[in-house]
């Protein structure tokens, strides 16, 4: 006997040696699998691209935060600091404007494997200056896939602002 009425409700399952078996057929849960597996290979590789951009996307926000951050030293501290990247360790590198050596620097911040930074024009460094100006920068940052960002530094006000370029 199928779809039992136990106290008003319908109960699905089958009544063997007197006592309700409930469950689901092989067959439903066959289907329901196959189902779920076709949806999976079809959500899957979006997924994975927008894992992807998603990344990169927050890597450019660390970058231009490092230039901002650059700029709020240069104006707390008096003091000129200089952001370059270093393309051999693939690094941002702050340092005081004007001094070499390891003790001028004051931070470093590793760029993601996902990134190329290049500026444009050459060479691929900023500096702050402390009454809030900078000497200007544009560094084109390219993503995997056909994304790509620019971010600008403005010369008069030492403005951090990015901008998303590509579909």
């Amino acid at each position: 006997m199928r779809g039992q009425v136990v106290r008003g409700q319908v109960v699905r399952g089958q009544v063997v040696r007197g006592q309700m078996v409930r469950g689901f057929s092989l067959m439903e849960l066959v289907v329901v699998l196959a189902v779920l597996a076709i949806a999976a290979a079809v959500v899957a590789p979006g997924v994975g691209r927008t894992a992807d951009g998603v990344r990169a996307r927050a890597e450019v926000g660390a970058v231009a935060a490092f230039l901002r951050s650059a700029r709020e030293h240069a104006v707390s501290r008096q003091q000129a600091i200089e952001v370059r990247v270093d393309d051999e360790t693939h690094t941002l590198v702050m340092r005081r404007a004007g001094h070499t050596g390891e003790a001028a620097v004051q931070a470093t911040r590793a760029i993601s494997s996902l990134l190329r930074i290049a500026a444009d024009p050459p060479p691929p460094r900023v500096t702050f200056f402390p009454h809030g100006m900078s000497t200007g920068a544009r560094f084109a940052i390219a993503t995997p896939g056909p994304r790509a960002y620019v971010i600008t530094v403005d010369a008069l006000t030492g403005r951090v602002s990015t901008e998303r370029r590509g579909s």
